[in-house]
Parts: structure tokens; C-alpha cells; sequence
């Protein structure tokens, strides 16, 4: 099933809005990304944040058991372009120093991939509660 308009543009915004709060977290807290074992706990950390930032898209959404992937693809895909035009061309958004921008960047792909996992979970979960007709 697509998605609608309006969903369309809550995945989007929440896209951006995550993106802005990571960002903020580096920025402002280069700590928990630079220093070993704030960074691990860091990692370890953002698992229940990207829980809770995919089941936010999907109840803010209001995404269907079939949707839940896309939707939250969106999110995802649409934070990430975002990283990537940030990280190429305007890093100091971030930071300016290099090495806190490598270990940020790090913890944001590992938060991407855990959210697709989580997503993936999710919709697989609810998708055999609520088979296709």
C-alpha cells in the first residue's frame, strides 16, 4: 500500500527533525562521541532511541502494517540525503574538528542501520498479525 500525501509529509518532517537532533547531539555533546567509553555507551544507547524514533513514525504516520516499511524508509532515506549533503559540503554544521566528524558520522550510520533493522522487525511482526486479504 503507498503512502498518502499526508504521510508523505510527517515522514518527512520527522526526517528532519531527527536529523536536527542528531546533529544538535554532535554538535553540542562531542563527548559522547569521541570519548571511548561515552561513545560505546553511546552505540549502545541509541538502540532504544531509534526504537522509540520508529515507533514515532509510524503512530505520528499513522502507518498501516503494509506501509510500515516504506514509511519508515522514508525517514530514513530522506535524514540520511540530509547527512550526506551536511557531511560533504557543510561539516562544520557538526563540528570542525575531523576526528569528532568521523566518530559522529559513525554513530549515525550505526543509528540508520538500526533503525532499518528495527523497522524491518516491526513490520514483520505486525504484518503476521494483520495478513493481506
Amino acid at each position: 500500500m503507498m503512502l498518502r500525501p499526508r504521510q508523505i509529509v510527517i515522514c518527512t518532517s520527522l526526517a528532519v527533525s531527527f536529523w536536527l537532533l542528531a546533529t544538535l547531539y554532535i554538535r553540542f555533546m562531542p563527548v559522547f562521541v569521541t570519548d571511548p567509553l561515552r561513545g560505546d555507551i553511546g552505540f549502545i544507547t541509541s538502540i532504544p532511541v531509534c526504537w522509540l524514533c520508529i515507533w514515532l513514525a509510524i503512530r505520528l504516520a499513522r502507518l498501516e502494517p503494509q506501509q510500515i516499511l516504506a514509511g519508515c524508509m522514508l525517514v530514513l532515506a530522506d535524514a540520511m540525503l540530509i547527512d550526506g549533503i551536511a557531511l560533504r559540503w557543510f561539516h562544520a554544521v557538526y563540528t570542525t574538528d575531523e576526528r569528532t566528524a568521523r566518530l559522529g558520522a559513525a554513530w549515525l550510520l550505526w543509528g540508520y542501520g538500526v533503525s532499518a533493522w528495527i523497522a524491518l522487525f516491526v513490520a514483520n511482526r505486525r504484518a503476521s498479525r494483520h495478513p493481506a486479504c
